[in-house]
């Protein structure tokens, strides 16, 4: 049985998610630098976005208990419906503009975890994140995309993390997400006392291909 990864850390552990995999070479590096997540972009604007055949060979690639995350932006069911046929994933990550009651019905329709982003640019966007607790099973704390931005998350971009310091936390398990790279990560957590950590293009050596000494370099700053 496939076990939460954000349950099963240990108190001190921090859990990695490298998002916007596309190459089997991605997995390897991921998996040797200690990822408890894998993500998958479906969204054809991002660099990182994968055909369903391709997810598949991958995500079958993965090894038994990295959780394997697809993330999607808005997607209909018709869309969801082909995704969960053809892909084993063990989480959707909903990156849109899913209202807390479309992701209750995500998450009752699939019978997947559901971890919902949620963009910060402002302490006044810190509320919504309540608006998501008692429907989504993670959280994702991501820095919200500027205005007629063409991407919802990987843009590389962070939020002032002192929004975070010294708060009651929420009662989901949550992830931090936006901007980290193998320089900042480390200062990230002290900040915002994460647990979770997600990165994309911060590991990157051009859009949407992953480095996998950069991969490594990030887990080596959270040691």
């Amino acid at each position: 049985m496939w076990t939460d990864p954000a349950r099963a850390a240990e108190p001190m552990d921090i859990a990695m998610k490298f998002c916007g995999l596309s190459r089997p070479q991605d997995i390897d590096a991921a998996v040797a630098a200690g990822a408890r997540y894998v993500g998958f972009v479906f969204f054809p604007k991002s660099p990182r976005n994968v055909t369903l055949d391709v997810a598949r060979a991958l995500a079958l690639a993965t090894p038994v208990g990295i959780a394997k995350v697809a993330l999607i932006v808005d997607a209909d069911d018709e869309a969801l419906d082909a995704l969960t046929a053809a892909v084993p994933l063990d989480m959707l990550q909903l990156h849109g503009h899913e209202s807390p009651d479309r992701v209750a019905e995500v998450r009752t329709r699939y019978g997947l975890p559901v971890m919902k982003a949620v963009g910060i640019a402002t302490a006044d966007d810190i509320a919504r994140i309540a608006d998501y607790e008692a429907v989504a099973d993670q959280l994702l704390i991501d820095a919200k995309p500027p205005a007629g931005a063409d991407l919802p998350g990987g843009n590389g971009l962070a939020f002032d993390w002192r929004l975070l310091a010294g708060r009651k936390y929420w009662t989901r398990p949550w992830m931090l997400a936006g901007g980290l790279t193998p320089d900042t990560v480390a200062e990230a957590v002290r900040l915002t006392g994460a647990r979770q950590v997600d990165v994309s293009s911060g590991v990157e050596s051009a859009p949407g291909v992953k480095d996998a000494a950069r991969m490594a370099d990030f887990a080596a700053a959270l040691d």
